[in-house]
C-alpha cells in the first residue's frame, strides 16, 4: 500500500527538477483534491508566490470540471494584471486529464502561453 504515495512523490521530484518558475515565466502549480481545485503562479528564484485562485467561490451547482475551467480562467486574469503572458506548467504529478486539462485549457482561454 505504501508504494502508490510513494511513486507520486518520485514522479513530483521527476517534473520539479526540469521545471523553474522565474518572474517572467513562473511556474504555475495545480493542486487537485477530491473536493477542489488550487491554482498558483510561483517564483522559485525568489521563492514568492505572485498569485493564488481555488474553487471555493465558484457556484455550487457547477461539476468539478467546470470550476476548474474557472479557476484557470480567473488565475489568467491575475496574471494579466501582473503583465504575465507565459508561464510554466507544473501539474503536481497527475496526469494530464480530467480537472488538470481543464484547468489548463482555462488558462489558455484567458490568455496564457505554455
Amino acid at each position: 500500500m505504501l508504494e502508490r504515495p510513494l511513486k507520486k512523490k518520485q514522479r513530483k521530484q521527476r517534473i520539479r527538477k526540469k521545471i523553474q518558475g522565474t518572474d517572467l515565466r513562473p511556474r504555475l502549480a495545480v493542486f487537485v483534491s477530491n473536493k477542489h481545485v488550487i491554482a498558483q503562479l510561483i517564483d522559485d528564484k525568489t521563492g514568492k508566490t505572485l498569485g493564488y485562485e481555488n474553487d471555493l467561490a465558484a457556484a455550487k451547482g457547477q461539476t468539478k470540471t467546470e470550476k476548474a475551467i474557472i479557476v484557470g480562467e480567473k488565475i489568467a486574469e491575475i496574471a494579466k494584471k501582473k503583465k504575465i503572458v507565459e508561464v510554466v506548467f507544473d501539474r503536481g504529478g497527475k496526469l494530464y486529464h480530467g480537472r488538470v486539462k481543464a484547468l489548463a485549457d482555462g488558462a489558455r482561454k484567458g490568455g496564457l502561453k505554455f
